[in-house]
């Protein structure tokens, strides 16, 4: 059973951690290692140092271990580490050498964080963040995590996140959990965004490569952006929810939080597909291309795309910066080869914006799907939404109860199953999303909208479609980003629409190091 100790690790272990660390510090400097440099290497830039005998997956995993340790006290990016990342850097680094070139996958010998609702039948807990599930044992690993260590990912650890997938308390801030604190954005040290907010801070400070996240409305595209990364929404169904801790299997979707959109490519080629274990992915599987995402990687991948301006997103509040800047950004997809379809209206947008159905439904899904998955456990202190809300009650110091509350657990819990009120609220989004987001794409033969910042999310939460993230500028050193959405099953569109813009525009820059 996993304990409580730091990152996971009892004190002996993280001493003797830290000892291993120092031993092999003659290898690698904090940024290199045989000159190559670590700090914002790309997942191909890992891939050819390892070919070039520059790099081990033990050395990656030493730099991203002393990248914890010293910016992670501030940053709370990291929940918890995993004791056998180094064991499983090793028997990467042996692989590598019995395998023959080109026979590995894209993520062999790379480290990756999950966001901790992400269950991994090991070492670690899977808590969501919530004291309530500390100690609890998953029946198996997340589809996800079996698709990573097949294709022979290092799971580095776990990345913290709002408390269950911020699904507690309107009150609790974006970032904070009761077992990690408060996360921070390296940019701002304020607000990191969103539930996936520990992907998103550790890859924008280089406590790893790659992560994932998992979004319902805004959690993973709100954390790309506020941190100056790229992020993933997939379709519905493209990647597994299985051993994930739920809040809507409507809404749900796993998917990458990476600097560029090469990794996040990487990631998702790795993570998609079929899982018997989550219905959706049978009939998302279609969307699957043969040869995967890498080869949609165009720096022209602009050319001849129709992209559409919903100008309701494009109202800065008189702010002239952002009003020219991404005029700008309109010129560059131009010049790219895309023909813009500008001043477009969805027809029912302020229904939408406005509406209750989203959350009407939350309800009621949180409430049913929590019950199954803690119902699920092999082993565990919960087992329904009423238990987390009593031991809240219960431990009212530990999970902060009240500073934040819990009015959105409370108000699930009064919900009672599968009725008149969800099946409503169910028939509206469809309906919204079929005349409204569906239409405007289908009439205007557009390939995506693009859309400033991540105020794009609950049009494409609630009809299960897929967005893309990437960085777009900085004001007052604020990040901000571009959105790329489109229909079910887009994902090769967008990567080719988002990579090109990226390739062009190379706007992402790092975050100042915290102060320690």
């Amino acid at each position: 059973m996993a304990s409580t100790t730091l990152y996971g690790f009892s004190f002996f272990q993280f001493l003797f951690l830290i000892i291993v660390v120092s031993t092999f510090s003659s290898l690698i400097s904090t940024s290199s290692a045989k000159g190559f440099s670590l700090e914002e290497a790309t997942v191909h830039d890992l891939q050819l140092a390892f070919q070039r005998n520059q790099l081990t997956s033990r050395q990656l995993v030493e730099f991203y271990l002393k990248q914890i340790q010293t910016q992670n006290p501030v940053l709370k990016g990291v929940l918890e580490v995993n004791p056998d990342a180094l064991a499983q850097a090793d028997r990467a680094d042996q692989e590598r050498k019995a395998k023959a070139p080109g026979s590995l996958s894209g993520l062999h010998g790379i480290p990756i964080l999950l966001k901790d609702n992400i269950a991994t039948k090991d070492k670690m807990n899977t808590t969501a963040g919530s004291y309530a599930l500390l100690g609890s044992v998953v029946p198996r690993d997340a589809g996800v995590v079996t698709k990573l260590r097949k294709a022979g990912a290092i799971i580095l650890g776990k990345a913290t996140l709002s408390e269950w997938s911020h699904y507690r308390a309107n009150g609790a801030p974006s970032g904070w959990n009761a077992r990690g604190g408060q996360g921070k954005n390296p940019y701002t040290m304020g607000d990191p965004c969103g539930s996936s907010s520990g992907s998103a801070i550790s890859v924008a400070t280089n406590l790893v490569a790659v992560s994932l996240g998992s979004e319902t409305d805004g959690s993973i595209l709100c954390p790309s952006e506020y941190n100056s990364v790229v992020g993933i929404k997939p379709t519905l169904g493209l990647t597994s929810r299985a051993g994930v801790v739920p809040i809507s299997p409507r809404q749900d979707s796993v998917g990458p939080i990476c600097r560029t959109v090469s990794d996040a490519a990487y990631v998702l080629e790795t993570i998609a597909g079929m899982d018997t274990n989550d219905e959706a992915t049978i009939k998302a599987s279609k969307y699957v291309p043969k040869g995967g995402y890498t080869r949609f990687l165009k720096e022209d991948g602009l050319r001849g795309k129709r992209l559409g301006v919903v100008r309701y997103f494009y109202n800065f509040g008189g702010h002239t910066f952002l009003d020219e800047t991404f005029k700008l950004h309109l010129k560059t997809l131009r010049k790219k080869g895309a023909v813009l379809v500008d001043n477009l209206e969805i027809d029912n947008m302020n229904e939408i914006l406005s509406g209750t159905s989203e959350s009407i439904a939350l309800a009621f899904e949180f409430k049913l799907s929590l019950n199954a998955y803690l119902r699920g456990l092999v082993a565990s202190p919960v087992r329904s939404l009423a238990d987390v809300i009593a031991f809240n009650k219960n431990h009212p110091k530990l999970e902060k109860l009240v500073e934040y509350g819990q009015d959105l657990m409370l108000r699930a819990q009064s919900t009672n199953g599968i009725g008149k009120t969800l099946n409503q609220a169910l028939s509206n989004m469809t309906r919204l999303s079929k005349n409204g987001f569906e239409k405007l794409m289908i009439r205007n033969k557009l390939d995506a909208v693009v859309i400033p910042f991540s105020n794009f999310s609950q049009i494409l939460a609630i009809g299960g479609y897929p967005g893309v993230i990437v960085p777009a500028g900085y004001k007052e050193s604020v990040p901000f980003g571009i959105c790329f959405g489109g229909l079910k099953g887009s994902e090769p569109k967008l990567i080719e629409i988002a990579y090109s813009f990226e390739q062009t525009t190379k706007i992402r820059k790092p975050p100042p190091l915290p102060k320690v």
